[in-house]
Order: structure tokens, then sequence, then C-alpha cells
């Protein structure tokens, strides 16, 4: 794994910073003066958690606009690897807690993931996580299962590569299925319960997928 920089790290620990400022103030403006009664430290710090997780999103949409992703394979002390390493401190440190504690519900996250760059179309849902949202794009009515992870980073030793994951209309990906960075998903398609599917792997609109590494089950119908 290729180490982050101090540069890199600084820079996350600066937006982080504005992060708190912004959450903490807002909490500070909208409820110090509250009569919140008995319980008004318990409201306090929920509401900070909450206006602190929504500072972390605008500041980093607006990091992703001022440095957007690169796709494709990301070279060593580049603009690129400064903007894919501060986007893993993010996830590491801030985001991660919520893609994987399973606390919030499942309509909820679709909100967290739209937030966070997904494309999402209308009626997708996912129980599982999205490791890459701003990398990810699902069409509508579809459906990630449970402990499904979907990812569009490659990190083999030094390597360090983005690739985009886009999935159809009406595709179900099974409970604790894993798909790679790079794979594409036709309407219709159906990856089965714990399959690993490969980077770069295409997957037919219709066809059926299983296993460990996936493979076609079951072509699309003749017509399909």
């Amino acid at each position: 794994m290729r180490a982050i920089k101090p540069g890199q790290i600084l820079l996350f620990l600066l937006l982080l910073a504005l992060i708190l400022a912004l959450g903490i103030g807002a909490t500070a403006l909208l409820l110090g003066r509250a009569p919140l009664g008995d319980f008004r430290g318990v409201v306090l710090l929920l509401a900070g958690i909450v206006l602190v997780y929504l500072a972390a999103f605008i500041v980093y949409r607006l990091f992703l606009r001022l440095l957007p992703l690169q796709e494709g394979s990301i070279p060593e002390h580049s603009r690129a690897e400064l903007s894919a390493n501060v986007n893993i401190l993010f996830y590491l440190l801030l985001f991660n807690t919520l893609v994987r504690s399973h606390v919030l519900p499942v309509p909820i996250m679709r909100l967290v993931y739209l937030a966070l760059g997904a494309r999402l179309g209308g009626n997708t849902y996912s129980a599982g996580a999205l490791l890459d949202p701003p990398l990810t794009e699902i069409g509508s009515n579809s459906i990630v299962g449970h402990d499904a992870v979907i990812f569009a980073h490659v990190i083999e030793g030094s390597k360090l590569e983005l690739k985009r994951v886009r999935i159809g209309d009406g595709v179900t990906i099974g409970a604790m299925a894993i798909v790679m960075a790079g794979v594409t998903i036709g309407d219709g398609a159906i990856v089965s319960a714990g399959a690993v599917v490969g980077k770069d792997t295409h997957i037919g609109a219709g066809e059926i997928w299983g296993g460990v590494p996936a493979r076609l089950l079951r072509a699309a119908p003749a017509g399909a």
C-alpha cells in the first residue's frame, strides 16, 4: 500500500478543523440559547454530531469539485494522488462509520450516498456498503443486499487505481457479494449472494452470475 504523504494528511486535518468549526458553530448558533430542559446536554451532543456530518458532506463535495477524483492509474506525487488520498482519509476517519455501522435505516443511507456523490436512480437502495460513492453509478429499481460491498479503487502494493462501477436498472446484488473496480452490470442482471465479481468484469443484461470468482450461471433469456 502506498503511504499517504504528510502534506496530504495536513490538508485533511485543515479540512477536518473547518468541518468541526462549522458543525460546532452551527450547533451553538441554532441551539445555544434554546430552552432544552433536563436533556440539554444530550440534545446538544446529538445535534452537534448531525451538524458536523452535514458540514462534512458540504466540505467533502466542495473539495471534490476543486480536486475531482481522476479515473485510471494514479501517479505518485501527483495532484490526482493528493485528491485520492485525501478522499481515503475522509472515508477512514469520517464516513466509514456511517457506511459500515448498520445504525442508519436503508432509506437514510440512500440520502447519505447521494450526499457523498453517488448516482442512484429512483427506487434504488443499498443495505451494503458503497465505498466509493463519487465513482458509483446505479440505475433505477436496483438493490444492493445486506453486507454487500461495491468499491471503485484498486490497491495492489504501491499501485493505486480508480475505476468507475456502472450498474444498470433493475439489478439485484445479493447479500455479502463483492463488486470490484471497473465492473459494469447490465439491466436486470443478478449477482448471487456471496459472489465475488472481479475487477473490470462485464455482466450482460439479464444474466445471472455467482461464485468465487463470479462466473456466468445463466445467460439472458433469448430475445431479452
